[in-house]
């Protein structure tokens, strides 16, 4: 166990060297032009305000860059306002505090982030270094603020790298799930379909992080020069994307009624069997976040399928639950052939009537 966390510690910080060197070099040069192009001895809230507006966020928009520079700006500009305007002490730090937090919330609804704003007022309140000319301080993380949002658009981190991590932690979690029904369907086990019943329920998360990639390796392909030629993997990774997060939540009920179902302790060969054919198609699907050309062979299985999907194919017939099992099955086709770049009412007509 603990060479397991140290091994992930290790992996962690290497995943974090380009977001580290970015933090460290817009830092480095919001100091630099505040100390050496204007003269201010102590930029400190040029460093801070550049540190914090970038941030350790697993994918950092320009928009949210711009917004958390704004909001930053604005509690430094009000502080220092304060400070010109009342002198410091006790209550015109509450007070500085208070209208910092207000207009963070504003914002936000970010706890942290609104924390962090609090705090730049606080320096500005606080900190006891020689300042100048009036609102330097100010200017100061205007500096930090305007060198973080150029340093995510000219360095920015690989905005298609998360994303397909991203996609690859949800395709595990959804093959994972599917081969665990296929085998429990095979030879009945009530702790593994409660296991792959618990998995799946928590895949939502997992969606969640590789759309929200997915927008924010959009945006920076908008505005940087050196990624615009990720935005059509983006958007074939968005086709991708919407696909699966219908085929998962399908793939909870699809669950949740395999788990039902083998309560009887049959196994239903023929229904593992078809279920082995979805496993296929969405290996090919995951394969897609690497070499998109995949897909194309990914439409061609999947159009191999709907025969299959027929009850009429199954001998011996289906029993009433086994059909229901099946019903269950075939939207989640559909969603998979989604996936793969096939117009919804061309995979539903793909699908055997039923009678």
């Amino acid at each position: 166990m603990n060479r397991f966390v140290i091994r992930f510690s290790f992996a962690r910080v290497r995943d974090s060297f380009w977001t580290i060197g970015q933090i460290v070099l817009a830092a480095l040069s919001s100091y630099l032009f505040a100390r050496y192009v204007l003269g201010h001895q102590v930029p400190l809230l040029a460093v801070t305000v550049a540190i914090s507006s970038l941030g350790f966020s697993r994918d950092t928009k320009p928009k949210q860059v711009l917004l958390t520079a704004i909001a930053m700006f604005s509690g430094v500009v009000l502080s220092e306002t304060l400070l010109q305007t009342f002198g410091s002490g006790a209550v015109q730090l509450a007070v500085a505090i208070l209208l910092a937090l207000m207009i963070a919330r504003l914002f936000t609804s970010n706890p942290a982030f609104t924390i962090t704003v609090a705090i730049q007022a606080v320096l500005v309140q606080l900190m006891q270094t020689p300042v100048t000319g009036i609102y330097s301080r100010a200017i100061d993380g205007l500096i930090g603020g305007a060198i973080a949002l150029i340093f995510v658009s000219l360095m920015p981190r690989n905005p298609i790298k998360l994303a397909r991590q991203d996609s690859k932690a949800l395709f595990l979690v959804f093959r994972n799930t599917l081969s665990t029904v296929a085998t429990v369907l095979r030879s009945p086990n009530a702790d593994l379909a409660d296991q792959a019943l618990t998995d799946i329920r928590k895949t939502q998360p997992l969606v969640d992080n590789w759309q929200s990639s997915l927008e924010s390796a959009l945006a920076i392909s908008k505005i940087s020069p050196f990624y615009r030629w990720t935005t059509r993997e983006i958007s074939q990774q968005w086709q991708v994307a919407a696909g699966m997060d219908l085929a998962t939540r399908n793939l909870r009920v699809l669950t949740r009624r395999v788990h039902f179902l083998i309560k009887d302790e049959k196994p239903r060969p023929q229904l593992a069997d078809l279920v082995g054919k979805i496993i296929i198609a969405t290996e090919l699907l995951e394969q897609t976040s690497d070499d998109f050309s995949v897909t194309q062979k990914a439409k061609k299985y999947l159009r191999k399928i709907p025969p299959s999907l027929s009850p009429t194919v199954f001998d011996p017939p289906l029993t009433i639950s086994e059909s229901a099992l099946l019903l269950e099955i075939r939207p989640l086709f559909v969603d998979l052939a989604v996936a793969a770049g096939i117009a919804a009412d061309q995979a539903r007509s793909l699908l055997p009537k039923v009678d």
